[in-house]
């Protein structure tokens, strides 16, 4: 990693956080990394961390002010030195000014000056994070070329828990270092991913579903985006998504639901990645009203679903590339190979449930790549960014030798 940002020139800018001490973390590791880092930071930003302690990490003076101590302090002069503008935390206030051009601070003023890539790691709310004016703003800044670091989900300064969480500095350094390794070697192929779970309906309240988050799926999508390809992300129900540009995200509830979206597009695609944890089975019938508790057992009849896999292996044309899933909790070795042969996948990737770390609702994953020429190579606990790089770099590969 440090290669890849060795003697790169980097303007961190802080706007007002809570979440600006991670910054603190973050100017050290691109420091470490063999980065040169300038710190610009928002008046806001500095009554959650002081320029001091930026200053004193960076080796450099900190900028807070388009005119600094009467003197007026160059912003075009950093927007040109830069390889590279990293906004962290970016709130909502930020990302509305950077929208909309209000450059009536520094940052703003250096944003708009910058001739680099721009990469933003928002950090707010959950509540503003969702609201559409947010959601605007991000599409906007997408539409301008700017990337959008995912937000990581879990419990914020409010108490609450969900997404708008500043991704984690380490997280950041690997986005940025990807950034400036990427290989536009998917570029004009394109790509179908499935991704989350299905939800099964048993009445208009209730539902047979699975753990599935899909946070690995759309680590692939997110990936393959960014070396080239068009994707096509069919994702079941989930709180997770995704903003980043080169990603169409359709959005479906059942197994027969994800089921007619891959039928219909998997002519014109070179490579399938089927993510998601799709229902094995689905009741035969669907209550009109809600089932009402009462005395016994309740039965409900079960009836098979649509085998997504099997049907697009068994379309699987020359030259296309389709890559399969097992989540496995026992056996597992011996049921992943037979799954890639049944469905027809050039590889599949094997995870298990008892591993630590690895399956549902990790920010992990511990897998094995295998081939259907038999070869397979087992990787260690990594994140599933990290992991979704070892499958696409797999799948290239696989294309290049085709």
């Amino acid at each position: 990693m440090s290669s890849l940002l060795q003697g790169k020139k980097i303007i961190l800018c802080i706007s007002g956080s809570i979440a600006a001490y991670k910054s603190a973390f973050l100017s050290r590791l691109l420091i470490k990394q063999g980065a040169e880092v300038r710190v610009i930071m928002t008046p806001a930003a500095c009554h959650f961390i002081s320029p001091l302690t930026l200053s004193t990490l960076s080796k450099h003076k900190v900028h807070t002010d388009v005119i600094d101590g009467g003197d007026w302090d160059n912003h075009v002069e950093l927007g040109l030195w830069a390889d590279a503008m990293i906004v962290a935390p970016a709130t909502a206030t930020t990302l509305a000014k950077m929208s909309t051009g209000v450059a009536d601070n520094m940052l703003v003023a250096s944003y708009l000056s910058a001739k680099c890539p721009v990469m933003i790691a928002p950090a707010m709310d959950l509540d503003m994070w969702k609201h559409p004016s947010t959601v605007s703003n991000i599409k906007r800044l997408q539409s301008y070329g700017n990337k959008i670091i995912p937000v990581g989900h879990g419990e914020l300064a409010s108490g609450l828990v969900g997404d708008g969480r500043m991704a984690e500095p380490i997280d950041i350094v690997r986005y940025v270092s990807t950034y400036f390794s990427r290989r536009q070697d998917l570029s004009g192929r394109k790509v179908l991913i499935t991704a989350g779970p299905t939800y099964e309906a048993i009445d208009p309240v209730r539902f047979i579903g699975n753990h599935s988050s899909g946070r690995m799926g759309i680590a692939l999508a997110e990936q393959c985006a960014s070396r080239g390809a068009q994707v096509t992300l069919v994702l079941g129900p989930t709180h997770l998504s995704t903003h980043q540009s080169g990603i169409e995200t359709i959005s479906v509830f059942s197994a027969e639901d994800m089921f007619h979206a891959c039928r219909e597009r998997w002519e014109h695609m070179d490579i399938g990645i089927l993510a998601a944890a799709v229902a094995d089975y689905r009741p035969t019938e669907i209550a009109d009203q809600k089932i009402k508790k009462k005395e016994g057992n309740l039965d409900i009849s079960l009836e098979r679903t649509t085998d997504i896999a099997a049907s697009l292996g068994k379309k699987k044309k020359n030259g296309q590339i389709l890559v399969g899933f097992a989540l496995e909790t026992q056996n597992a070795m011996d049921n992943a190979q037979s799954k890639l042969k049944r469905k027809n996948f050039d590889m599949i990737v094997l995870n298990s449930l008892a591993d630590p770390g690895a399956g549902f609702k990790h920010n992990t994953n511990k897998v094995t790549i295998i081939h259907k020429s038999g070869d397979f190579q087992e990787f260690p606990l990594k994140s599933k960014n990290e992991v979704a790089i070892d499958i696409v770099n797999d799948i290239v590969r696989i294309q290049q030798a085709g």
